[in-house]
Order: structure tokens, then C-alpha cells, then sequence
């Protein structure tokens, strides 16, 4: 088994407390080598000139490949371009475009009257620039919209064909659920490559809380094994070992690339890699 490639997922800070989170997170992670990390934009464009500052922070302090996240929600077209122009000129070569989220207090996504209608139409934009390795969306066990999982994968091989070159996909529990969604892809013609999302627990209630908001299937093994863990007091090591585990079944079955939603939480993200025989390449020292 070889040493996977590894990339990890920031998310902006919002205030001094979270500033310092991200910084530490950045300068625990950087180290081991990570192909790129990727930095989220929040629900409605909230964090958007937060997400661009902690991108060219993260470029310039730590000469990291960083893939900055762009959504179609509450936005022009023009808007929309004009950030993604000003991500090419700080020197963002990646981009990880998304419909996004709806706006808080909305039920579900509408199109801005003169934005994008859907992440097909933002990829579409963004390849015609000819200013990005375009990574895009996908989801194992179906997105929430989706009305089955055969519309699911018809929508991503859509976002490959409008000129996304690979695809990150939503985090899942059980290592079979990628290697069915990976065999749909294929089945489909899908040929780009496909990473799984690996979200680290730390926390099982919050975790659970994500999982039913994309869809994520809880299993009840797993429900029963921290239940158990909460009574013994052993969360955080059952935690790791579940997700040390999934990562290792994913290598065994052919993966080579595994992204990790790191929560800006680093210390099971690191323990998970070590084990995984992943060790520092540099030392880095934050210069910020």
C-alpha cells in the first residue's frame, strides 16, 4: 500500500479567537506535504472577503498550492468573474466551484436573477477564462436535491464535461459507499479522478448534525460504538481509529488521493496521517 497524496479544507476565521485556530491548523498540517488545501466560502457569500484574505495569507506565509472555494449563491455573473480574476492575480491557479449553500433563513438555493443557475454554468465560466485547474463537488450518497443516486452521478459527469478536471466528494462512513459511487462513475464515463472527503470526528455530535444535513448515512454500528464510547470515556480514541480505519480501507481499494475537513481542528487530522504513514516533510515556521 503506498502513501496516499493528502490535501486539506480550512475554513476563514471570524474573529482574532478563530484567526489564531486557522493559523495554528495551517502550521500543524503544512508540514506534511499536502498536493493543495482548499479554503471554504460560507453559505450565501458570507465569508467572501474573508475566505480571499485567509487564501492569500496561506499562499504567502506558507507557499501552500491553495484551491479557493466559489459558490453561485447572491451574485452576479459579473461579481462572481471579477473575484474569481482577483483570486488569478494574488496568483490562485485552483479553484473548487460550488452552487453553495442557500442563504441562511432560505429553504433552499435560488439563482441570483443575473448569476449563475447552477455550478454547470459557473464551471462552464470559469474554463473559458482558461485561469484554473477547476475542482468541483460530488456526493457518494446522493446530494440532498438529487431525486436518485443515477441523477446524482449524471450531474457530476455534466460538471466534468463543462471543464472540471477532478471532483471532491462529501464525507461518508463506510468505504463501500465510495466504492459504489466510484463504480457509478465509471459506469457513467466518468474518467476524472475522484477524492474521497474524510472528515476527521471531532466531535460525534456535531459530525452526526453534518451528516443530516448533506445526507451522509449514519451507520448503526457506528452510532452503537460511540454511544459505548461516551460510557467508557474513549470518543476521541474510538474516533480515531474509526476514521483511521475507513482511510486504510480506501487505500486498500485503489485510492490514492484523500481530502480531509480538517474543521481547522488539526490534532486528529495529524494523528490520523501519522498513522497512516504520512510523516513531515518540513519544518515551517509561521511567519505571520
Amino acid at each position: 500500500m503506498t502513501t496516499p497524496r493528502i490535501s486539506f479544507e480550512f475554513f476563514p476565521p471570524r474573529d482574532l479567537e478563530a484567526s489564531f485556530q486557522l493559523w495554528e491548523a495551517v502550521q500543524m498540517l503544512a508540514p506534511l506535504g499536502p498536493k493543495f488545501v482548499s479554503v471554504t466560502y460560507g453559505a450565501g457569500g458570507t465569508t467572501r472577503q474573508l475566505t480571499h484574505e485567509a487564501v492569500s495569507a496561506i499562499r504567502s506565509h506558507y507557499g501552500l498550492n491553495v484551491a479557493a472555494h466559489l459558490t453561485c449563491v447572491d451574485a452576479t455573473r459579473e461579481e462572481t468573474l471579477r473575484i474569481a480574476r482577483a483570486y488569478a492575480e494574488s496568483g490562485v491557479q485552483e479553484i473548487v466551484a460550488l452552487r453553495g449553500d442557500a442563504p441562511q433563513g432560505a429553504e433552499r438555493f435560488t439563482p441570483h436573477p443575473e448569476g449563475f443557475a447552477s455550478s454547470v454554468e459557473l464551471i462552464e465560466a470559469l474554463a473559458e477564462t482558461g485561469l484554473f485547474t477547476i475542482r468541483v463537488g460530488a456526493y457518494p450518497e446522493s446530494h440532498p436535491d438529487a431525486p436518485d443516486m443515477a441523477a446524482n452521478v449524471a450531474w457530476l459527469k455534466r460538471k466534468i464535461e463543462a471543464g472540471a478536471s477532478s471532483a471532491i466528494t462529501q464525507f461518508f462512513f463506510e468505504a463501500e459507499s465510495f466504492f459504489r459511487f466510484r463504480d457509478a462513475c465509471e459506469k457513467a464515463g466518468i474518467d476524472a479522478p475522484i477524492i474521497p472527503g474524510i472528515l476527521p470526528i471531532v466531535s460525534w455530535q456535531g459530525a452526526r448534525r453534518f451528516a443530516a444535513r448533506c445526507g451522509a448515512n449514519v451507520p448503526g454500528w457506528l452510532e452503537a460504538a460511540f454511544e459505548k464510547a461516551e460510557r467508557d470515556g474513549r470518543v476521541d480514541l474510538l474516533a480515531t481509529a474509526v476514521i483511521t480505519e475507513l482511510c486504510d480501507d480506501l487505500l486498500r481499494g485503489g485510492v490514492g488521493d484523500l481530502h480531509f475537513y480538517t474543521l481547522n481542528r488539526p490534532q486528529m487530522t495529524r494523528e490520523i496521517c501519522h498513522a497512516l504513514g504520512i510523516a513531515p516533510q518540513v519544518s515551517l515556521q509561521n511567519v505571520a
